[in-house]
């Protein structure tokens, strides 16, 4: 609609004007404003659907390296692994391939193949859970090879909750085969008062504990009493935690690994 200022009286156009100066002034400033706020909100949607997009992709490569892994064709794993590295970094599946790799490589003999899948699944802050379980099995492999100080850098940097009582255990086997027996007492009391006392590899923990001369009943008695008001406050609260599904998932995967490892490492240690 066309406005005939000749019909308004001073005032009116005075306020015409006004307004016709604000937007000469300040309008490309506003409307650009508006674009960035569209474009950004543009921009995370898009950015989803991408990611999406990658993970479907990745899927095909993905099935290509189980395919490997289930033959034991370390050379085609080697491939169809760098391939999914080299083309999907960021998705989950590669992290997942390179734990599932590492494995594989690992029993076949091939262990700079098998560490170096997992300092890369370590690495990769894609999926906490998995990041944790690669640390943890990196850490495995260096205790084997007698890099204790490699293997407690991995432990002590930032773990998912679910897989902290693992890796203070496999800390404490770290510091007993260096005969550092007070560290070692420290982190598997850590372990052990971290795990749930219905945990069957926390009996596991508890015979280290023995075998260094520590009052376990004792032990547990005091952990039963400091974990008292704690269990009254959760049992107050009504928020369902948040991927329990997940971390429950990856707290089994990670104890039936610490459960296969931890023989060696104990019987190394006496």
């Amino acid at each position: 609609m066309v406005i005939n200022t000749n019909k308004l009286n001073l005032q009116e156009q005075e306020k015409l004007a006004a307004v016709g100066h604000f937007w000469k002034t300040w309008g490309s400033a506003l409307t650009g404003s508006a674009a960035v706020a569209l474009l950004a909100v543009a921009g995370w949607y898009g950015y989803g659907w991408y990611q999406g997009q990658q993970s479907l992709k990745a899927m095909t490569l993905y099935e290509q390296v189980l395919q490997d892994a289930s033959t034991a064709d370390t050379d085609r794993l080697s491939l169809s692994l760098k391939a999914m590295q080299d083309s999907y970094a960021g998705t989950r599946q590669t992290q997942q391939a390179e734990l599932l790799a590492a494995r594989v490589f690992y029993e076949k003999g091939q262990v700079d193949k098998s560490q170096a899948a997992l300092l890369a699944a370590a690495a990769r802050t894609t999926d906490t859970g998995l990041q944790s379980a690669a640390k943890l099995q990196l850490a495995n492999l260096l205790i084997e090879q007698q890099q204790y100080d490699e293997a407690i850098k991995q432990l002590t940097s930032p773990m998912d909750p679910a897989y902290a009582a693992l890796a203070a255990d496999r800390m404490g086997d770290a510091y007993a085969l260096q005969n550092k027996r007070s560290e070692a007492i420290d982190a598997y009391t850590k372990a052990f008062n971290t795990m749930d006392a219905t945990q069957p590899y926390r009996q596991m923990v508890a015979s280290k504990l023995a075998g260094f001369g520590v009052d376990v009943a004792n032990l547990a008695a005091a952990a039963t009493t400091a974990a008292a008001p704690v269990a009254q406050a959760n049992n107050a609260q009504t928020t369902a935690p948040t991927s329990a599904a997940a971390v429950d998932t990856a707290h089994t995967a990670a104890s039936a690994a610490s459960t296969a490892s931890a023989p060696k490492a104990v019987a190394s240690a006496q």
